[in-house]
């Protein structure tokens, strides 16, 4: 199993989103071909209900807790109430990568 499925899985069953986008932007980085280890995640879940942002991404560093100390080097996470994602509709781009010089 790809670490970008084992991320989304681990979401979806602890999470039960209304809404995820979990997506691999390795390539923007200074990494080898094929690689996995920098993610995008879009998350819509009720469970982020009366929640700030900081108890938000505790929640999913968490959950990926094993991914994170093995194998993912950076997580963008953007964590949304139903509210809020019907608000928003969207996620913002991730910034171009600045580091990791060849």
């Amino acid at each position: 199993m790809s670490v970008e499925d084992d991320i989304t899985l681990k979401l979806e069953n602890a999470l039960h989103p209304q809404h995820l986008d979990v997506v691999n932007e390795s390539h923007k980085h200074n990494v080898p071909a094929g690689s996995e280890s920098h993610f995008k995640v879009v998350i819509v879940s009720d469970e982020f209900n009366g929640k700030m942002l900081v108890a938000r991404h505790r929640m999913i560093n968490k959950i990926l807790a094993e991914e994170l100390q093995a194998v993912i080097h950076a997580l963008a996470l953007h964590t949304l109430t139903p509210e809020e994602w019907a608000e928003k509709g969207v996620a913002p781009a991730s910034p171009p990568c600045m580091g990791g010089g060849k």
